[in-house]
């Protein structure tokens, strides 16, 4: 295992292996691509290890096939690492087209009541809350609730969130933060998403 040293050691009584082990929560955000990308990574570490997982899809449509998605869903049912249940949520992309969207203001809902209700069974090892932001940034999903419930959250899950517009208190309050910016994109160019590449 890779022996970093840490440029701070708290003085709050865990030892070295008590904080190394301690459960994170991971935000993704920025206007970059490949948010969920490191998200689908970690997942597949969190495989490797074992851990049961649950990818929870805010907004993405229930008929999006991400490409990961299927990878995944081989690898939690082959019986070598961890299980893996995946759940959409949404109807389609919302941060396009909002106002015809609103259907998924209760979906999303919906879904975070059962994010809470895994987080309280213990039911996952690690859960990707994939474009959880946008919720929470819209206002569908308190953000107070949120940062409260994963504050209080039992036994040692970690939760990876990503989306765009991540409101300051999550980011203020979760473990590890990456701001994904862009420098450059195809699309700046007029080239649309490609298979292998986008999904």
């Amino acid at each position: 295992m890779p022996q970093g040293q840490p440029s701070v050691v708290p003085d709050d009584g865990l030892t070295t292996r008590q904080r190394r082990n301690r459960p994170l929560v991971v935000v993704h955000t920025g206007i970059g691509k490949g948010k969920s990308t490191a998200a689908f990574g970690l997942a597949l570490r969190a495989w490797n290890q074992g851990w049961p997982i649950g990818v929870f899809q805010f907004v993405k449509s229930a008929k999006w096939k991400v490409g990961e998605e299927n990878a995944l869903r081989v690898l939690g049912a082959s019986g070598e690492g961890g299980t893996v249940d995946w759940h959409k949520m949404g109807e389609g992309w919302s941060w396009v087209q909002r106002d015809a969207q609103m259907d998924n203001e209760e979906k999303a809902r919906e879904g975070w009541e059962q994010v809470k209700r895994d987080l309280a069974a213990e039911t996952y090892r690690l859960y990707v809350l994939d474009e959880f932001a946008y919720p929470m940034h819209w206002g569908w999903v308190d953000i107070d609730e949120v940062v409260d419930v994963l504050r209080n959250r039992p036994g040692t899950q970690h939760v990876v969130i990503t989306g765009r517009n991540a409101p300051e208190k999550l980011v203020d309050f979760a473990d590890l933060v990456t701001d994904m910016s862009k420098v450059k994109h195809p699309m700046d160019v007029g080239q649309k998403g490609q298979k292998g590449i986008e999904w």
